[in-house]
């Protein structure tokens, strides 16, 4: 059964892998035309849904084989807070997405709501590094 946990655990880790690449993603928008940014960001706004599902099984999964490991208590204070962490700044980078989206079709200016864009992005690439590391490397602590 473990085993099946390990696997599912890894399914949503592939599905996090969007937030390594969004900071680069957006980083090539500004050479976009209008429509294409503004299609842009309602795709990114959707895979950022699909990569929070993977965050729900990630927690499911992982609380499950933490159960089953032993692990030290810092070391699992540390994950579930780069966890909820994650949780957090995916929820946030929603509404600036959506906003921005919202403010492309109406030809409005949306430079302050793809700033913040690029800031939460940059933050949750950070996060999700942190949490492969500790992951890899959970002897250490």
């Amino acid at each position: 059964m473990s085993q099946v946990f390990f696997f599912l655990h890894m399914i949503g880790t592939l599905a996090l892998g969007f937030y390594l690449v969004l900071p680069f993603i957006l980083g090539r928008t500004a050479k976009l035309s209008a429509p294409a940014k503004e299609g842009t960001l309602s795709a990114i706004g959707g895979f950022n849904r699909f990569a929070q599902y993977g965050l729900v099984i990630q927690l499911l999964t992982g609380g499950y084989m933490m159960t089953k490991g032993e692990y030290s208590v810092p070391w699992m204070i540390i994950v579930v807070v780069l966890l909820l962490a994650m949780f957090a700044l995916g929820g946030i980078i929603s509404k600036p997405l959506r906003l921005a989206s919202e403010g492309m079709r109406e030809n409005r200016d949306v430079s302050s709501y793809t700033g913040k864009i690029r800031t939460l992005s940059s933050l949750l690439m950070v996060t999700l590094v942190l949490m492969v590391f500790f992951m890899v490397y959970n002897q250490i602590i």
